[in-house]
């Protein structure tokens, strides 16, 4: 069943490229049956997924691959991935009924996006470095053809800069993944085999030279400070079907490997540099917050609270390896609150991308400038607008908070040092309330007049992610009793 759920994109796409002479119609539907259908399967897993034993798999399917260098088709899933393969149907399934009304290449569009779902389902599910570095590999090919095909302004420019980025931190992670195959006896790259191994324990400077690879390859992905500046013109010039996969979904890939990866195959060497993660993360999320502050367009701001809002995962994961003088209870509440912040930021700001999006289809621009007032002629767009920058800044009763307070918790719990990261709350209130009040609010933009409401697709795109993060906020025990298990898992890991 799981591979399945992986692979049914792929197959969809292999269709809509194929069908030429399909109508658009048909392709813009097509694209929404296969998303509907792999979201289905998805929530099926979930309710019959049971809490693996400590090191375990559910779902485990694993076949003969590449055996001459121990690599194998091996997939899995435990409380760690299964929300994020969730979150990646949910964020696919509302891109492409938000796209219901595109007119460019809507079946080429349709088929890419498939093949990138394929992508990012592959990269939560496997449980073998080699496959995970495919799958991780090919969502850049993807993502570079979304944005250099669909975006606009310096659409090719900001999508090569994409690629070159983030290809550079995949050959990082590539050499890091070599150093853990050579270092295992008998070598390979099987993840659970790799994790009970801990292959570097005891090597010294070896083991931080390989989580020094690992780690930025995943930071770039992230994108967590100094390797944040691709992100800002990538979602400037994507669409806003590509900006929401791309903070919803792609910048998963990275943080999820900090968990996956990173922290359980090299204990020693995460615990050792476990300080240096924790003072990347309070930089990232004061310096994400304080730039978006400065921002005059409405997508460069959101893509900006990406750099804060990921840089809560990096504190929590970070605090996860400070294991003197702390307990391992707050550890794992940090853990748990880094996982439930990738799914509460995947909702939430794929949510506000979607929405930044209609303003460039009324008007072609996201200046703050050009806008004010439209609580008035769009009075859907402003409320939609206010709850998902209301969750975005951790109010009470969206997922934002239960996330957050998480993090906090466990991470201040952890290390006093995590403290710092407090004001970039108070930031990122502000900053939304003032886009509230320039968008929403006061007299009326030079393009405000006759500005349209939301269409009946951007309402069924938007509102299931809103109201997610909201039930997520309210009852979020369906989540935390999925994650919190596999927390303890990793934090029991990291203290070896």
């Amino acid at each position: 069943m799981l591979s399945v759920v992986v692979f049914l994109p792929l197959v969809g796409a292999a269709v809509l490229a194929a069908a030429r002479r399909m109508p658009d119609g048909v392709a813009r539907w097509t694209w929404v049956g296969i998303t509907l259908t792999d979201l289905g399967l998805v929530v099926g897993l979930w309710a019959a997924y049971r809490t693996p034993p400590p090191g375990g798999l559910a779902f485990a399917e694993q076949v003969r691959w590449l055996p001459s260098v121990g690599s194998s088709y091996h997939v899995g899933v435990d409380g760690v991935s299964l929300p994020l393969l969730a979150l990646t149907t949910v964020v696919f399934t509302a891109c492409a009924v938000y796209a219901l009304t595109e007119r460019t290449r809507p079946r080429t569009q349709a088929a890419l996006f498939c093949f990138l779902q394929t992508t990012c389902l592959g990269v939560f599910a496997a449980q073998d470095l080699i496959l995970f570095f495919l799958f991780f590999d090919l969502s850049i090919v993807a993502m570079y053809f979304v944005i250099a095909g669909w975006g606009h302004g310096t659409a090719a420019r900001s999508a090569l800069k994409f690629f070159l980025y983030t290809f550079t931190g995949s050959l990082a992670l590539l050499v890091g993944f070599i150093g853990l195959y050579l270092a295992a006896d008998p070598h390979t790259f099987d993840i659970p085999e790799l994790v009970a191994a801990a292959p570097l324990q005891g090597s010294g400077a070896v083991g931080g030279l390989v989580l020094a690879a690992v780690l930025v390859g995943l930071a770039v992905k992230t994108p967590t400070f100094p390797f944040h500046t691709w992100l800002p013109p990538a979602h400037t010039d994507a669409p806003a079907v590509g900006s929401a996969v791309l903070a919803g979904v792609l910048l998963k890939l990275g943080t999820y490997g900090f968990v996956r990866i990173a922290m359980p195959m090299l204990p020693e060497a995460w615990r050792a540099w476990a300080g240096v993660v924790v003072a990347v993360g309070v930089v990232s999320v004061l310096y994400g917050a304080l730039v978006a502050l400065a921002q005059s367009n409405v997508k460069r701001m959101i893509a900006y609270t990406s750099v804060n809002h990921m840089g809560y995962v990096v504190l929590a994961v970070g605090a996860a390896g400070v294991v003197t003088g702390s307990d391992a209870a707050a550890r794992q509440v940090a853990v748990s609150g880094a996982v439930t912040q990738m799914v509460s930021h995947g909702l939430i700001t794929g949510a506000l991308f979607l929405l930044a999006g209609v303003l460039h289809r009324r008007a072609g621009s996201y200046e703050f400038a050009d806008f004010g007032g439209l609580a008035g002629p769009a009075p859907r767009f402003a409320g939609f607008f206010a709850v998902a920058a209301f969750a975005s800044l951790g109010l009470p009763g969206f997922s934002g908070f239960i996330a957050e307070f998480q993090v906090f918790t466990g991470s201040i719990g952890a290390t006093g040092w995590a403290a710092l990261a407090l004001p970039g709350i108070l930031i990122t209130a502000a900053l939304f309330l003032r886009a509230i009040q320039r968008l929403l609010t006061g007299a009326p933009g030079p393009k405000s007049a006759g500005f349209g409401d939301l269409r009946p697709a951007e309402l069924l795109s938007t509102g299931p992610l809103l109201i997610l993060a909201v039930v997520i906020g309210i009852l979020p025990r369906f989540l935390l009793d999925v994650i919190e298990p596999a927390a303890e898992v990793v934090v029991s890991l990291v203290g070896r």
